[in-house]
């Protein structure tokens, strides 16, 4: 449920700068999610639909890019992606690990007219 807000404030933030850019209509918003995010491309675009409705966004297309999750070993500092459900540094087989790419959502670009 956490994605209607999170699709109310992409709305609003592509309202406002379609605005500043005086533009007619919003064609296509591209949006980073990270491959431990919690959103769900599906939800975000389910509420899309209904909230755009009426705005200049309605009819507008949302393109989604997936961030693969990377970690950082704390001990060796080694950066990797985990590869089959491996998440041990492959350097030293720590588990002191910490995610540092695949957690993020944001609104990269949008295309206006």
């Amino acid at each position: 449920m956490h994605e209607l807000s999170v699709t109310e404030n992409i709305l609003e933030i592509s309202l406002r700068h379609a605005k500043s850019a005086n533009a007619d209509r919003i064609d296509v918003l591209f949006l980073k999610i990270g491959e431990y995010s919690s959103i769900v491309d599906e939800s975000v675009q389910f509420y899309w639909d209904i909230i755009t409705k009426g705005t200049i966004a309605e009819g507008s297309k949302l393109q989604f890019t997936r961030i693969p999750a990377e970690f950082k070993c704390l001990d060796c500092n080694q950066e990797y992606l985990p590869r089959d459900g491996q998440y041990l540094c492959p350097n030293c087989k720590s588990k002191n690990i910490k995610l540092i790419k695949g957690n993020e959502f944001y609104l990269e670009s949008i295309d206006v007219e």
